[in-house]
């Protein structure tokens, strides 16, 4: 992903002593050449040899694996995306992780509500302590609430509950969660790609040798992590945009990511479209066909304990059956309700170059 699409900005939330510290520290080690934006309440619980800012406020810093952190208040969230988003930072993804006592629907309401063009939502991911469920739901009746806006639910420290008490934990958080997606791990241990795009290495950047931490979380490569499902899609003939908006707008649920381009052929035979969903989040970005490519639809679908070969069929069913199959007069209207307002960055737009060096040097 390059920093002239629009960078996704991930929510991460959970009680005290659920386990988002340990994911996000995870997150950073496990970048792998995706350069990571993340926004902190408390400088002091990021554990990261390179990171010894403890106790400062106000500040950015460049992180020696090309992420950035900047210490959050919640009042100045416009000013951080501000920061951050700039192309000069060429970040691919902006995690924002809440205090133990935030309330994480107010952060994402802040972040629809950014006018920051080159941000866009990236999903609120719940962490869940398994072990701790019962006593944590008591202690915080708002966690059934908090769970029913999430878009991502990591029911963390699952080798530490026997295996009947982890299933009915992961039954009562899906029953809370309605459509958001499930996910059990330990450790902390969810794999990227499940949250955001994972970039190519830079100039050989995060394929160098592994490190102690990386040696430390092999010891665990037996333990719970967070499995899920990726479907891919591909048509050759266009898509119905009537059709697969109702397909988009009545996901199944645990499907937590859907990316790609849609070929929507005669209702727009200029543009294809890049479609960005996380939850119940959508956006469209038209942009120009590229010059000399086939006009196909390609689609990647995430998520946990969805059904492929469902998902598979009914965006079969999606496409133009053939010349008397023709979109009806004024069928992209809805597709084109979630194209993002003049001025938002379309996918391939302009939006300066990568820097040279995995430093971000930035001022606040």
């Amino acid at each position: 992903m390059s920093s002239a699409q629009p960078i996704p900005v991930v929510v991460l939330a959970g009680f005290l002593g659920s386990g988002k510290t340990t994911l996000l520290n995870h997150l950073l080690r496990s970048a792998r050449g995706t350069r990571i934006g993340v926004m902190v309440n408390d400088f002091g619980s990021i554990e990261i040899d390179a990171m010894t800012v403890a106790g400062q406020v106000g500040s950015t810093v460049s992180l020696g694996n090309g992420c950035l952190c900047c210490a959050l208040d919640a009042s100045e969230l416009d000013s951080y995306l501000e920061t951050l988003t700039r192309p000069s930072a060429g970040l691919d993804v902006i995690v924002i992780e809440a205090s133990g006592l935030a309330e994480p629907q107010e952060l994402v309401r802040m972040v629809l509500a950014s006018d920051n063009g080159r941000a866009v939502y990236g999903g609120l991911v719940q962490v869940v302590d398994a072990a701790e469920y019962d006593a944590t739901r008591q202690r915080h009746p708002e966690t059934d609430r908090h769970l029913a806006i999430a878009d991502l639910v990591v029911v963390n420290k699952a080798d530490r509950v026997p295996a009947e008490e982890l299933r009915r934990v992961r039954a009562s958080v899906t029953a809370l969660a309605g459509r958001a997606a499930v996910v059990e791990a330990a450790h902390g241990r969810v794999d990227p790609e499940l949250l955001f795009e994972r970039a190519a290495p830079r100039d050989g950047a995060g394929e160098g040798q592994l490190s102690f931490d990386d040696l430390r979380e092999d010891e665990h490569a037996d333990h719970p992590h967070a499995a899920y499902d990726t479907v891919s899609f591909t048509a050759d003939r266009p898509m119905h945009p009537r059709r697969l908006l109702d397909f988009l707008d009545g996901r199944s649920e645990g499907l937590y990511r859907i990316k790609g381009f849609v070929d929507f052929g005669a209702a727009d035979p200029a543009n294809r479209y890049a479609v960005h969903a996380v939850g119940r989040f959508l956006r469209f970005y038209p942009e120009p066909w590229p010059e000399g490519e086939p006009r196909r639809t390609q689609l990647v679908l995430i998520g946990s304990g969805v059904d492929g070969a469902a998902l598979g069929a009914a965006l079969e069913g999606c496409r133009v059956a053939g010349p008397e199959d023709v979109p009806e007069e004024h069928s992209m209207w809805g597709v084109l309700r979630y194209v993002p307002e003049k001025g938002e960055p379309e996918p391939g737009g302009p939006g300066g170059s990568e820097p040279e060096t995995s430093e971000v040097p930035v001022e606040v």
